[in-house]
């Protein structure tokens, strides 16, 4: 029996998905090579981001990344993949300050970043922005919860949604984006029982970035899977395998080996024919 060609993953087959019961893999990737793997192995979402910028680029928060390293990215991540539905999280400020705004950044994300939909992170106040995105022809996922741009408000990475009020408000900010037309809701480091109540009242795909695992789809952060960012591992996040005892020992392996001159070894290394490098030493003087 012949293999069934695979297909582009496209919104309506998420709907699909979230009909039958089936959970959406959503994956933070920022570089070619992961997309090219995480592509291959079938994840249904690859999303750019602007974490990447404190894993590749060294900022101490997503506030400081900027619209063009998240570029950089999202065009590395186009280059790898040609399956999964790619996303780009929408930096700092790229649409908070008009309708205008969201839909120009959005809009250079699809045609020079190789995007195919946004997620913006906030509330029901930015909601009329990411309406206008939709409305331009741009799918979003809306994204609430714990928002890193609005961390100092939040009182820092804190879960949310703890007491009835603030579940409450997180329900409002849901519905606020699913009015605005977001094809999908991810519900970042809420209590598991905000996620599993909007999994089961919203119209659309609830994803979980470490609301538990009630929703309709996962999301988590590709570099925390493998521990390739020691300065903080959150509560939610597996490390699957860490790379990071794997990479220091292939780089003191190769320190070492150096430092001992063994390698480059014969193995890894050209020759010049006996002849050649006989003719080579008369023509250049070379005595040895």
């Amino acid at each position: 029996m012949a293999e069934e060609k695979r297909k582009k993953l496209t919104i309506p087959m998420l709907f699909e998905k979230m009909k039958k019961g089936e959970p959406i893999v959503q994956l933070a990737v920022y570089d070619y090579e992961t997309a090219i793997i995480a592509d291959r192995v079938g994840i249904d979402i690859l999303c750019v981001s602007d974490t990447g910028g404190m894993v590749l680029f060294g900022h101490e928060s997503t506030t400081s990344v900027s619209f063009e390293e998240v570029m950089f990215m999202a065009q590395a991540v186009k280059r790898g993949s040609q399956y999964g539905l790619r996303m780009v999280d929408m930096p700092y400020m790229s649409f908070h300050l008009s309708a205008q705004q969201a839909v120009d950044n959005a809009a250079k994300y699809v045609s020079q970043g190789g995007a195919e939909v946004m997620k913006c992170e906030g509330n029901q106040h930015h909601a009329k922005y990411i309406e206008a995105i939709v409305k331009a022809g741009i799918p979003v996922q809306g994204h609430i919860g714990i928002t890193p741009m609005r961390m100092p408000q939040l009182g820092g990475f804190q879960a949310q949604g703890k007491t009835a009020e603030r579940a409450k408000e997180l329900v409002d900010d849901a519905w606020a984006m699913v009015d605005a037309g977001c094809f999908s809701i991810m519900c970042e480091v809420t209590t598991s029982e905000v996620c599993e109540y909007l999994a089961e009242t919203l119209p659309v795909p609830v994803i979980s970035l470490g609301a538990g695992n009630r929703a309709h789809g996962v999301h988590i952060i590709g570099s925390d899977l493998f521990h390739l960012y020691e300065k903080h591992v959150p509560r939610h996040s597996k490390i699957y395998i860490d790379l990071v005892p794997i990479i220091e020992k292939g780089l003191t392996d190769y320190r070492d080996e150096v430092r001992q001159r063994l390698y480059p070894g014969k193995e890894h290394t050209v020759f010049m024919k006996e002849e050649e490098l006989k003719r080579f030493r008369d023509m250049a003087g070379w005595k040895k």
